[in-house]
């Protein structure tokens, strides 16, 4: 079983490893022409679903999860990762990526928003935090935040500037990080992966 939010960090860090080292290729859902060749260009939901089987792989503590779990609050919304038997499952966790460039290297100029946006439509990982520690989802509940770092766009601002704005929201615990590198892509080469524990309301 897994005994913390902290090792879900280490080991999904490690999962990204893990991925990229299998050299996977995403495809341009607009163009239908394949990036290159690596973890990076895939998309939020793709990158877990992946790292999420790879962990699960031979590993009885990631044995029992589920990826999109409906809220059950009469909206279309699921929760990312839920962990343990199901009702009320003993970790509940969304989970965001912070890509601030794209497979071409040039900015990714609306990616803040889906970190810190402050309105539910666009469900960011602020509003996300609301809305699990509103839910009856998860025992514990816990964000945590993926992405990659690049030469003069580092995460870390942006991570910041999430701690301030959530903690006029809810009270987050200490943040775990653990890091990833030496990945295929010449772009997305290495990153972080960031959780904080959800503890309640102010």
């Amino acid at each position: 079983m897994l005994s913390s939010l902290d090792q879900v960090v280490q080991d999904f860090a490690a999962g990204i490893k893990m991925v990229d080292d299998g050299r996977p290729v995403a495809v341009s859902h607009r163009s239908g022409v394949p990036y290159q060749a690596g973890i990076g260009p895939h998309t939020e939901t793709q990158t877990t679903k992946l790292v999420v089987e790879s962990l699960a792989t031979g590993n009885p503590d990631w044995g029992e999860h589920r990826l999109g779990v409906p809220y059950g609050d009469g909206s279309r919304q699921a929760c990312d990762l839920c962990i343990g038997a199901a009702a009320p499952w003993r970790c509940a966790i969304e989970i965001k990526m912070l890509r601030l460039l794209g497979d071409n290297g040039k900015a990714n100029d609306n990616i803040l928003m889906h970190i810190l946006s402050p309105y539910p439509a666009h469900r960011s990982a602020l509003t996300d935090c609301e809305k699990l520690v509103d839910s009856a989802l998860g025992e514990q509940k816990g964000i945590l935040i993926y992405g990659y770092d690049y030469p003069g766009w580092p995460m870390d601002p942006v991570i910041e500037a999430f701690e301030v704005l959530a903690s006029c929201r809810v009270r987050l615990g200490p943040r775990s990080t653990s890091s990833f590198g030496d990945l295929v892509h010449p772009v997305h080469q290495e990153g972080r992966v960031f959780g904080w524990e959800i503890l309640g309301r102010l």
